[in-house]
This record gives structure tokens, sequence and C-alpha cells, in this order.
């Protein structure tokens, strides 16, 4: 009683905490603007959401919405190479962008009166970006030391790089954002111009603003600044549709590593009705059936118990632009097990779960734990506005959110079985393995550098 208690009294707070909150306008050149008020503390975090990522690049230029990225910190004609981030740190803020498969976002966090900065200099970038052939070649080669830092020297990411290759074969998905190494050797600074003179654009970008701002004042700078620049017409975007899997695919990845890392994955629908869509809501359950906490049933049963792995995760995403996710599973096994039992034993919970189901208790646990994240979301301006952009520049509302507490409430122990026994079988499953080669201590230092603007 006491847990569904909690339950629904944080589904009333997360659901009531939008009703009044968040105002939503559109300037004539189509940029649209939601704005939610939070006047807890002197503080007001901006951010321009462009929806432009990898999965708008095309084979042979992987990488360049995130080169783009880079090159934004890179002056206009008002603004010098590296004078933005130092305006914003003079004002006593904190700036910073990231690029992923469905949005690039560029945001600063301020004292509320130095919103009109942060407005005045992002609006300059989205139509004035200087990009030199000199600023380039210096920046291409930091965006390679970067791949090499996130990607090359660890050996989880390159298997997360081979596996996305290997679970999708059409789908855009399967490039990596930072790129493929080659195209970053071959790019140039006109692939660069191409990719901001098609994508940077008014009409193609959602300003969100969180903090202690009224909205009406913020449409009013909004137009100040935004408002002259010019809308241009966008490319169609073709739907790309990854084809039906057929059977299960395996891929093996030997790097310099101490353990073994498996890696599953399990074609899964997104979130596009969230009114009527259930299975997103229960493949996010059964989510957290499996992770989430201590006594989830992956941590609970294979690393507590049987010992069998150091540590296991499960995921699902439904939020993705693209119009397809995965449902995952990793983990490390333990020093006495193998690759090859911790997969059986991860396959093992997943077939309890298809055979017995969840229990009451299990779902209601994992109902107040994510309505619970939701809420303590709120503690955090940039939070707030990081659900609010991702879900506009994914395609969906920001409307979403006040649908979700009911939507996830609405779940059954069934529709949880039944995602498991629909969409986490065999034919449609890609494994990754590592296999952990021997580390070379003359050949054991970072190859790559992390960024910093």
């Amino acid at each position: 009683m006491l847990i569904r208690g909690l339950l629904l009294s944080l589904a009333f707070l997360s659901a009531t905490a939008y009703a009044t909150e968040i105002e939503e306008f559109k300037l004539s050149n189509g940029l649209r603007i939601i704005v939610q008020e939070d006047h807890r503390s002197p503080v007001v975090v901006s951010q321009v959401w462009y929806r432009a990522g990898s999965l708008d690049e095309v084979n042979g230029k992987t990488g360049v919405a995130h080169v783009l990225e880079h090159m934004m910190f890179k002056g206009t004609k008002k603004v010098k190479a590296g004078q933005f981030s130092r305006l914003i740190a003079a004002a006593g803020g904190r700036e910073n962008a990231f690029t992923g498969n469905d949005y690039t976002c560029y945001f600063q966090q301020l004292e509320k009166s130095q919103l009109p900065l942060s407005f005045r200099l992002e609006a300059d970038r989205m139509q004035n970006l200087q990009l030199t052939k000199a600023e380039f070649s210096k920046e291409i080669k930091v965006v390679m030391e970067e791949r090499r830092w996130r990607t090359e020297d660890k050996p989880q990411s390159i298997v997360n790089e081979q596996f996305q290759a290997a679970v999708y074969h059409v789908h855009p998905y399967a490039r990596p954002v930072v790129g493929w190494m080659n195209d970053l050797e071959n790019m140039t600074v006109e692939d660069a111009r191409e990719w901001y003179k098609t994508w940077y654009a008014p009409n193609n970008a959602v300003l969100v603003v969180v903090g202690d701002i009224k909205a009406r004042e913020v449409l009013k700078l909004a137009n100040q600044y935004f408002g002259p620049i010019k809308a241009h017409v966008l490319p169609a975007r073709k739907p790309q549709t990854e084809p039906e899997q057929l059977g299960e695919r395996r891929l093996i990845v030997k790097a310099q590593a101490k353990l073994p890392y498996v890696l599953m994955g399990y074609h899964a629908p997104v979130l596009v009705d969230a009114k009527n869509d259930w299975e997103p809501y229960a493949l996010e359950i059964l989510a957290g059936v499996l992770d989430g906490n201590g006594s989830a049933r992956l941590n609970q049963n294979l690393v507590r118990q049987s010992k069998i792995a150091v540590d296991t995760s499960a995921g699902y995403d439904s939020i993705q632009r693209g119009g397809t996710s995965l449902f995952e599973l990793d983990g490390t096994p333990s020093e006495h097990s193998s690759a090859a039992e911790l997969e059986k034993a991860l396959i093992g919970e997943i077939d309890k779960i298809k055979q017995q189901g969840v229990t009451e208790e299990e779902l209601l646990r994992v109902k107040a734990q994510v309505i619970a994240g939701e809420v303590y979301k709120r503690d955090s301006t940039f939070n707030q506005g990081m659900e609010i952009g991702r879900l506009e520049a994914s395609g969906l509302s920001w409307r979403v959110l006040k649908e979700y507490p009911e939507r996830l409430q609405a779940v059954t122990a069934e529709q949880v079985q039944a995602v498991a026994r629909k969409y986490l079988v065999q034919d449609n499953l890609t494994v990754a393995t590592l296999d952990p080669q021997p580390i070379d201590p003359n050949d054991n230092k970072p190859k790559g550098k992390p960024h910093v603007h």
C-alpha cells in the first residue's frame, strides 16, 4: 500500500508540473519557441536544437554533423573564433554543444539577465558562421583525436560501434555519430558549408528556454534576435526503414582488454502516438524490471547471487526520430565465467519473464521508480530543457510529458510479458562479443585526446 500510494502521489506531481508552466510560440520564419518558467533560482538555460544529426548524413560524409558542431565555435563576421565561449564565461555562464543521431544542440546556462547575450550570439551564428579552410583544417584534426579518444582507445566503444553497424543493415543508425575515420580524413570545408547551408535555418530549429523568466519576455527577445533570420526550403526527408531481421546475427571483436564483454540487442518499436501506443511503455517497464536499481533482476540474479557477472545492464529508448530502436542488454562476465555463459544467463532472465511474467510488486516498484526519476529531474533547469528539446527534435511533442505518468501507470503485467514474447526473440537478436587480446605494455598509451571547446 505504501508503494502504491507513493506511485499515485508522484504521478500527480509529475503530471501537474506541466499544467501551466510551459508555453509554445512560433515566429513567422518557422522558429518554434518553448518556454518553461521555473522561478526557484535566478538562472536561465537556453538551448537551440537543430533537427539535424547523423541520421541525415550520407555515406562518405559521416561525422559532418558533429564536425559542424565544432565549427560553430569558430567565429562569425562579428564574433572572432573562440570569442563565443569567452563572452559566455565573462558573463558567469557555461556553454557547450552535443550531436546525436537525431539532432544537434547548443546551450548556455546564465544568470537570467544575460539571456539577451545568449540569443544574440546564437542568432548570429545561425546565419553568419564563417567557415574558413584554415580553421577547418585545425578542427578536423581535433575531431579525429576525439574519435580516437572516445572509440578507438576504449574496447567496449569499439564493440558498440561494430554492433551498431551489424544490427542495422540499411538504416543510418548504423553509422557512428563521430563518423568513420576514413570519412573524417577526406572531409573538406565545403562538406561542412553544405551541411550548414542545408540544415541550419530557423524553420529547422527549436529554441527551448527554462528558468526564472517570463514567457512573453522570451518571445519578445526571440523576435528581436531570431525574427529577422530568413527561413529556407529544407530537403525532403525520405523514410529510411530497416528491413525485418530474418535471423540471429553474431560478431566477435578482438581488441586489447582485460575482460570479455557481451552486448545484445533486439529491434524494438518507438513511440509514435503517445495517446494510443502501449508497447513502448511496456518495453520501458520491462527494462526497469531487468535493470534500474540494486533489486532489479539482472543485478540481483547475475551479479549478487550467481556472481556470473561483475556488471550488467538493460536499456530501451522509445524516443527516436529514425523510427526504430533497440532493446539492449550488456555485461562483463566475472573472472570465473565466460562471455558465452553470461549471454546464456541474460537470455535466461528474459525467458523467465516470457514464461512466468513479472510480479505485481515489481510492476509497482518500477513504475514508482521511473516516475520518481521524472519528478527529480525537475530539480534541474538543464534537464527540464533536455526533456523538452529531445522530444521536439525527435518529432514528438513536449506534451508527451503530461501524458507520460498516466500511460506508464496503465501498463499491465500481461503487456510486459507480451512485448518480451513479441520482440525479444532469437531471430530478432544481434550479439557482439569482445574477445580480449593481451595488452601490449609498449602499445598501451591513449591514441587520442579529450575535446574541449
